[in-house]
């Protein structure tokens, strides 16, 4: 996986990652929830057979639940094998993170112990990292600690073998894998302590003698839980308001326990995520959102909602688990990212450039006849700007990310598909369609211009000083033309030495002069390693109109940047 689209791998990983940690925390028991962890390695991380080894009261750990193969299930599910065995095989090998890898070389002396296996031969590696079949890899999972401590206690094993691309994971294979088991550890613990609940409700509502021992045992699986829980007032005028709370949530929050009973989960919410709280279902409701902790800061959680009852027939309140995802999110975030910016420069890469170009455009052609279309854009139209003044016609943020892909939005923030049928563009057409400047001259035309440019002179550079001098100078010209813009335009990096720049709201002069600018932006002397460098800069400035597509428009504006390189001589071509 560690190739130049390996971002976009990344990405696809981690949508099936959410659905296998979804079906892992919606599983109805604790085998389910097992089997569920099991499956979730086999069609989420890309290995043909899982194992979940359990640790059993006594100590020593059972094949819980297995998946990839029915016989090597058949063969090895229920058998146990020994504290002290399991201790050996994680104190071997090689120390991956919290993975633990132990190379055919070394695992044959693990052949005879006790440690339920399966067997696969196979032929000798042919390159470095190619998967053995007698390779092992353990992911531990522990119960969740507090936040800065060390791991909590060992709750199980997961086994893996047989990658489907048959290399030994890379570094996304190996974080995806302790991220899972990790998640893993969590939904196992949470399964046992909504078990553990479930019965305390049952014996509640079963028994009247047993209510002070189950009140008890509930008391302590609320107060020793891993995860925040919150028990709150349900109907009435009252409705959600905190009457009382564990350690871990308080701890989770930065707040006393006295002063948590001063709120309910509407005051503690960040406010845009008032409406996903107000959505979320008080029997088994589940959601995400952010938490305001005692310093002002917010804190990403999930929040999963159900319903208890004080005696039989007595009122009933709402049990609201709190569990800590900021780490998760964090990693969703760089993880799109990744996905969307260049690793070296850290602009917007190609695939940004183009949704981004592509959320502007819609198939209508410039030439269409005018209509009611026309008067409903005037009704929306949000006057010229000023080509460099401080009012923006778009915003440099990513394309929001939906579950169905990429969605674009107009400048008005009004959604809109650009799939576009003949009923797309009635009367009530809100989208702003991009026009471009027609002819040579300027007829004061504003449009979004497309400024393609391709460095002069920089193979030599990377020749002549190599590729570590050559990175420098692409990311000090992806500062400089960073810095050379507006807040609103888009500097993007296509790959090698070729950027782009989303300009809106500019005539052919504005476009040229910016040119110009950014030029003699880019051939000032670059220095690296005590080495002043200079390259020069062709560009192409092409014009975004609906009716095209972003791919179209980017091969104008290159076309037009060949025509521009080839009529200037070629000892102008560098900056010196």
């Amino acid at each position: 996986m560690e190739t130049d689209q390996e971002p976009y791998v990344r990405l696809a990983t981690l949508r099936q990652l959410h659905q296998v940690m979804a079906d892992m925390n919606t599983a109805r028991s604790l085998p389910d929830t097992l089997q569920t962890v099991a499956d979730g390695v086999v069609n989420g991380l890309g290995y043909e057979l899982a194992c979940v080894n359990l640790v059993r009261a006594d100590g020593d750990l059972v094949v819980a639940a297995f998946a990839g193969n029915s016989a090597a299930e058949a063969l090895i599910t229920g058998r146990v094998g020994s504290r002290d065995s399991w201790e050996r095989r994680l104190a071997m090998g090689e120390t991956w993170g919290e993975l633990v890898f132990i190379p055919h070389t070394e695992g044959w002396v693990l052949d005879d112990d006790d440690v339920p296996q399966w067997y696969t031969d196979g032929p000798a590696p042919r390159f470095e990292d190619e998967w053995h079949p007698s390779d092992r890899l353990f992911a531990p999972m522990f119960t969740p600690s507090v936040p800065g401590g060390t791991c909590g206690e060992l709750i199980g094993v997961l086994s893996v073998d047989r990658p489907r691309n048959g290399r030994r994971p890379g570094a996304w294979g190996k974080e995806a894998l302790q991220m899972y088991a990790f998640q893993a550890a969590i939904a196992i613990s949470n399964s046992r302590l909504r078990a553990n609940m479930q019965r305390a409700l049952v014996r509640l509502e079963r028994e009247q003698q047993a209510l002070r021992a189950s009140e008890e045992s509930f008391r302590q699986a609320f107060e020793y839980a891993p995860s925040g829980m919150a028990i709150a007032e349900m109907g009435g005028d009252q409705h959600g308001r905190i009457l009382r709370t564990n350690d871990a949530l308080c701890r989770l929050l930065g707040r006393p326990a006295s002063a948590m009973r001063r709120y309910s989960f509407s005051d503690l919410v960040h406010p845009e995520d008032i409406g996903t709280l107000l959505r979320t279902s008080a029997e088994g409701g589940r959601t995400e959102l952010r938490l305001a902790r005692r310093d002002g800061s917010y804190l990403w959680v999930s929040l999963r909602n159900s319903v208890v009852a004080d005696t039989t027939d007595g009122p009933r309140f709402l049990l609201t688990h709190v569990e800590d995802i900021e780490e998760r999110k964090r990693r969703e975030l760089q993880l799109a990212h990744r996905a969307s910016h260049d690793s070296l420069t850290g602009l917007p890469n190609s695939a940004e450039l183009r949704a981004r170009l592509s959320s502007r455009l819609c198939q209508r052609s410039q030439t269409a006849a005018p209509g009611l279309v026309e008067s409903v854009d005037a009704a929306y139209e949000h006057g010229q700007v000023d080509p460099y003044g401080t009012h923006d016609q778009y915003t440099t943020a990513p394309v929001p990310v939906t579950d169905g892909g990429l969605q674009p939005y107009d400048v008005s923030g009004h959604q809109f598909d650009f799939s576009a049928t003949p009923e797309a563009y009635g009367a009530y057409d809100h989208h702003v369609h991009t026009v471009a400047p027609e002819g040579e001259q300027d007829d004061g035309t504003k449009g979004l211009a497309v400024l393609f440019c391709d460095l002069d002179g920089f193979k030599s550079i990377n020749d002549r000083f190599g590729h570590n001098a050559g990175d420098a100078v692409l990311i000090e010209v992806a500062r400089r033309l960073g810095g050379a813009v507006r807040d609103g335009d888009t500097v993007a990096r296509l790959g090698g030495d070729e950027f782009v720049v989303l300009a809106d709201g500019l005539g052919r002069a504005d476009a040229q002069d910016l040119a110009v600018r950014l030029r003699n932006e880019i051939i000032q002397p670059i220095r690296v390693d005590g080495r002043a460098m200079r390259v020069g800069a062709s560009f192409g400035i092409g014009w975004a109109h609906c009716g095209m597509t972003a791919d179209e428009v980017l091969k104008s504006a290159d076309e037009r940047m060949y025509i521009e390189k080839r009529s200037r001589p070629k000892q102008h071509r560098r900056a010196g």
